[in-house]
């Protein structure tokens, strides 16, 4: 059962309509949509009810793969270019400075654990890994595994995806909570948001056509295909472009062009896309995996833990120390640990919709900067 493709997309879509259901009409409205549905397949996946990310699954890869940069597409379909303007600068700023406390996670991590001791000729590696993936994400975790064939050691490798997935997903959870937490403590601002521009992108009710529908697939997908061409073409003639930065672009230059900027139903499409995107998210929190690498399980969750939190204290201090607003330091943290598709979705969760392109645009930053950050660390470590 857990082989095909049509169960796994069936229980991964009924999860959202539980976890909306739950959200809308019990006490757990008080957690989100976002929330609940990691936590709900997570749980799932743990106890045998759909794939780890071990055994993986065709939904899985296409969720990433197309779902994920859709959404993106969708959402952004209907965002004040005026929003970056608000939450540009300090977004950018608390970004770097996340990258900045990843690398100094990794280096404080590493030296607690003993790593090169436990890690042997693989420690650089491993630390270039992890540095890539909490910069900028999962691209450039791969991209420095390949390098230092990290990939050969299979065991050790699915121990440390495992680990990356669990506090990935852990972090999703810290994010949608800690602003309210900080806000509450500490007080702080809120940056203000454009009323008429939030009305205009939140909607999650709209009625649609069936040539309405039928627009926004074909030129969703026709963008995503043309930014992944562009993509290769532009790797041909030696030019590193993240496909997502070039669909980003496409979506933005669509907004503005009133038919569709006004087009109902991408808002509820790009939702229900990002929701997909937590529900796999949640279904990669695979604890069995831990167990086939031993006592290098608990020094790999140490690592990672003291990495977040060294990245974390960065993050919120700087916030803090500038009087930024919390919001934007958990957008641009969850930026550097997850990624565009994973910032878009906290903001979503936050209310955040000025946020929306901020936070989608150090994500694709983080996607180029992330490789040159691992390998800078891989080989100082290594010299």
């Amino acid at each position: 059962m857990l082989d095909s493709p049509l169960y796994v997309l069936t229980l991964l879509t009924l999860s959202v309509l539980i976890c909306e259901w739950l959200v809308r009409n019990t006490f757990l409205r008080h957690l989100g949509t976002a929330l609940l549905v990691i936590l709900f397949v997570a749980v799932l996946a743990n106890v045998g009810f759909l794939p780890s990310a071990s055994e993986g699954s065709v939904i899985y890869t296409g969720v990433f793969r197309y779902l994920a940069p859709l959404s993106i597409f969708y959402l952004l379909l209907n965002v004040n270019l005026a929003s970056i303007r608000r939450a540009g600068a300090p977004m950018l700023i608390l970004f770097f400075i996340g990258s900045l406390g990843t690398v100094a996670g990794v280096l404080a991590g590493m030296y607690l654990i003993d790593g090169s001791t436990h890690f042997g000729d693989l420690y650089p590696a491993i630390s270039g890994m992890f540095t890539g993936t909490y910069t900028g994400g999962s691209v450039n975790y791969n991209a420095v595994a390949l390098h230092y064939n990290v990939m050969e050691e299979g065991v050790l490798y699915a121990g440390m995806t495992a680990v990356d997935n669990i506090i990935t997903a852990i972090w999703m959870v810290v994010t949608l909570g800690a602003p309210m937490l900080l806000r509450r403590l500490f007080g702080g601002k809120v940056t203000e948001v454009d009323a008429a521009a939030t009305a205009d992108v939140e909607r999650e009710s709209e009625e649609i056509s069936i040539i309405t529908l039928g627009v926004l697939i074909s030129v969703g997908l026709a963008s995503l295909m043309a930014s992944n061409l562009l993509t290769e073409w532009l790797a041909a003639a030696g030019f590193n472009v993240p496909s997502i930065l070039i669909l980003t672009t496409i979506a933005l230059l669509l907004a503005q062009i009133p038919y569709f900027h006004k087009l109902p139903g991408g808002q509820v499409i790009g939702l229900f896309c990002v929701y997909l995107f937590l529900a796999v998210i949640g279904a990669f929190c695979e604890l069995a995996a831990l167990a086939e690498i031993g006592p290098l399980a608990w020094r790999l969750l140490a690592l990672v833990t003291v990495i977040m939190l060294v990245h974390g204290l960065i993050v919120f201090g700087t916030a803090a120390i500038g009087k930024l607003d919390w919001d934007v330091a958990a957008v641009a943290s969850q930026a550097n640990i997850g990624g565009s598709s994973s910032a878009l979705a906290l903001a979503k969760s936050l209310g955040r919709m000025d946020l929306f392109l901020p936070g989608i645009l150090v994500g694709a930053l983080g996607n180029g900067l992330g490789t040159y950050l691992g390998f800078l660390v891989a080989g100082w470590l290594g010299a």
